[in-house]
């Protein structure tokens, strides 16, 4: 949970310039920046007109072009859309991004497909029995403000995906009109653990990794060309790596329990028992010490117990590969060590993380291949980010009864909760439940009242990276169209109206969030190395651009080498009932489910087994032949919190031990390309927390697993296996006589 205090807002203060300047998101760092006098702006006195009215220019069949910001994910790649008629078409990645530099990947291509969506909630909803009824805007912000009369702050709670720049203030200054410190920043799949842990080695949560300047790069299931962190960013790196750093190629290891795209495209691919990543990483450190590198005291006693063989038992890595690995990283530098979900998602998952970065201190990498990233100089708009630990926080307080009014935005716990938390039945304990959604998701169904959100290429915003490739910058989204729906409405929009309705006063003048945030950008404009430029010049070419590019200071990088607090528990004992580790794994395109109604993105291929449109167990071949299983078998997969069925993948790539089957898929609502598909392996999960972040460990659940007599076709890109298409959804074939391109087939 996010202390909402501490994202300063005026209350009980004189309207002076600086409340003004905090109003707008700038801090006491970014008043000092712009000074007095450098913002020829008067607000309230600019006519505001149409944000994407045709201008004389378009010509009919002439695509024009417009840069603004990617919203499919949080990496914040910098987006080229092509619209034609006053329709966005296309859209390609920004050249001038230092974090995309122009490409873009196909979770972003299919933005535009979430924009034309026919699912997408067009009209205000509320809740009458099992049914909605469509009221107007006016309507919903009265109740909305009848809900609130009388309720105090502590009993009011926002739950929200991650959320940076302007809209994080806003929404930081309507909980605190309300009185309330109840922000809840919820992200299913978040790098949580690796942030404290790159906090405690490094000093900072998320420095920047430099992939392209390392010799070798060895990484702990960090799926940097799939869905870590900011994989288009990470894969241009990756290509200059392979090219080589002073004439030598770069090699890449990947050591994970399931392979990734990663994985896959690996110089050598190692295999270890699921959990024991950071066993093998204190090894390796031992045998450097051995080899002759340099140990401090601490680290030479915490890695004294880890030799060779007692390593290769417990992780199943063989001695010569370990001698290898060591021989590689000693010979080559520098190097990369990097820590991915594969690592991270256990009991002792930070203590996993710890010891791999223990690794690159002792390699000597910090100021080398990860360096300070820059800091963004108005910490009021960096990013406010997402981990499951605040969501076991307010499903504990939902079901103490804490709360008469919710807000929901940006996340869908519904589908993405475990379901040993129960938190559907926990929601219905809120006394009025409020969400701002774009499709009738899983949450959305169980609100009272639904509000529709505009999409991200039809919306004005500003956002703030966590991951900043180069110096900080703050991205700029605009509307690349009109409107679809003319009852939708912007999230921006929707909380400057609220928090007009507690504070009207002091945004009296903000006719709509275009203007708060274009008077709020004119505000700094000096500090941002404008200030001799007129403000519609400089508002101009901020949109240009789609990047606001800042002078931040770099942060501060320790790397001095402690083991202190580093205690790694034995190698997981064999379970009789529960035999399998499940690996819940996360696919480059759908995440977490939040963008499975998106066709595009079901009818990708999974890159490693080509399957579309369905969940599948992935089995290692040795283990399914010991268990009688071939491709196509449906097979019940149970733990100690529920069961879920799907059809056997037989799969190489895979520690014997384990199944994996992929997040995102499994949904009961979201619209007609996700309902029905799948299944929801977060249903399944157990309730275990990381022990130092109370992170879940979405890897440390048990299962079994177990025949249910059907066998089904396997529908892949690569050819169909197995049995039966026994109530599968496939391709039909007709003739070309018969088709009407006008109809879905």
């Amino acid at each position: 949970m996010i202390d909402s205090s501490s994202i300063k807002q005026l209350a009980g203060h004189p309207f002076d310039r600086r409340d003004f300047l905090k109003v707008l998101g700038w801090s006491g760092a970014a008043v000092a920046l712009s000074g007095c006098g450098n913002t020829s702006i008067e607000n309230g006195k600019e006519t505001v007109v149409s944000y994407v009215e045709a201008a004389d220019y378009v010509i009919p069949g002439v695509a024009v072009y417009y840069n603004s910001t990617c919203a499919q994910c949080d990496a914040g790649c910098n987006i080229n859309g092509r619209v034609r008629e006053g329709r966005v078409l296309k859209l390609e990645g920004n050249a001038a991004s230092a974090i995309n530099r122009g490409k873009m990947c196909g979770l972003g291509q299919a933005g535009v497909q979430h924009h034309y969506n026919p699912d997408r909630v067009r009209e205000p909803l509320l809740r009458k029995g099992d049914k909605g009824e469509t009221i107007s805007w006016d309507k919903a912000y009265a109740l909305i403000a009848e809900k609130l009369n009388g309720v105090s702050g502590e009993q009011v709670a926002f739950l929200s995906g991650a959320v940076s720049g302007h809209l994080k203030v806003l929404l930081g200054n309507y909980l605190e009109s309300l009185g309330s410190k109840n922000l809840y920043v919820y992200e299913a799949v978040a790098p949580a653990v690796q942030r404290a842990a790159n906090k405690k080695a490094y000093g900072t949560e998320m420095p920047r990794f430099n992939i392209n300047k390392a010799k070798v790069v060895l990484s702990f299931g960090a799926d940097f060309l799939g869905s870590w962190v900011s994989p288009v960013h990470f894969s241009q790196q990756y290509a200059q790596f392979r090219k080589g750093v002073d004439g030598q190629r770069g090699v890449l290891v990947q050591v994970e329990s399931k392979m990734t795209l990663t994985g896959a495209n690996a110089d050598r691919w190692l295999v270890v028992r699921p959990g024991t990543e950071g066993i093998l990483a204190l090894g390796i450190i031992n045998a450097l010490g051995a080899s002759g590198v340099t140990l401090s005291g601490d680290v030479a006693a915490a890695v004294q117990g880890y030799d060779k063989a007692r390593v290769s038992n417990d992780t199943g890595v063989s001695v010569e590969h370990l001698d290898k690995l060591v021989a590689l990283l000693k010979e080559r530098t520098p190097s990369l060590v990097l820590a991915g979900s594969a690592a991270e998602g256990y009991a002792h998952g930070s203590q996993n993380a710890a010891a791999i970065n223990l690794l690159n201190q002792v390699l000597g990498n910090v100021g080398k291949t990860i360096e300070a990233s820059a800091s963004v100089p108005f910490p009021q708009m960096i990013p406010a980010k997402g981990n499951t630990a605040a969501l076991k926080t307010l499903n504990d307080d939902l079901a103490a009864g804490k709360y008469k009014v919710l807000f929901t935005y940006a996340t869908n716990p519904v589908f993405t909760a475990p379901g040993s938390m129960k938190f559907k039945a926990n929601l219905d304990k809120a006394g009025f439940k409020v969400a701002f959604a774009h499709y009738l998701d899983e949450t959305a169904l169980e609100a009272d009242l639904v509000l529709p959100l505009d999409s991200a290429l039809e919306d004005w915003g500003t956002q703030v990276p966590e991951y900043m490739a180069e110096g900080a910058q703050i991205n700029i989204q605009q509307p690349l169209m009109e409107k679809l729906h003319a009852n939708t409405q912007g999230m921006g929009d929707i909380l400057l109206t609220l928090v007009k309705q507690r504070e009207a006063d002091k945004y009296k003048d903000f006719a709509d969030y275009y203007g708060y945030l274009r008077g709020s950008l004119l505000t700094i404009k000096g500090a941002l190395g404008s200030g001799g430029t007129d403000d519609d010049t400089f508002w101009d070419e901020t949109l240009t651009s789609g990047i606001i590019k800042l002078a931040g200071s770099a942060e501060q990088l320790s790397g001095n080498a402690s083991a202190a607090g580093l205690q790694l528990p034995a190698a997981a004992a064999a379970d009789a009932q529960y035999s399998f580790h499940l690996i819940p794994s996360v696919t480059a395109y759908l995440r977490d489910g939040r963008h499975t109604n998106q066709p595009w993105l079901q009818e990708s291929p999974d890159p490693l087994t080509t399957i579309v449109w369905d969940s599948w167990v992935e089995i290692h071949p040795k283990k399914a032949a010991e268990l009688g299983i071939v491709e196509g078998d449906v097979l019940e997969v149970s733990s100690r919190t529920g069961s879920i069925r799907a059809q056997a993948y037989l799969f190489p790539g895979i520690h014997p031990d384990a199944i994996s089957i992929p997040l995102g898929r499994g949904h009961e609502a979201l619209g007609r390309y996700a309902k029905g598909y799948g299944v929801n392996p977060f249903q399944i999960l157990d309730a275990v927390f990381d022990q130092e972040t109370g992170e879940l460990a979405l890897h440390e659940t048990r299962v079994k697993i177990s025949k249910v007599g059907q066998r089904i076709i396997v529908v892949k890109d690569e050819g169909a296996a197995g049995g039966k298409p026994e109530q599968r959804r496939i391709a039909l074939s007709k003739s070309t006589d018969q088709v009407k391109l006008s109809e879905e087939v």
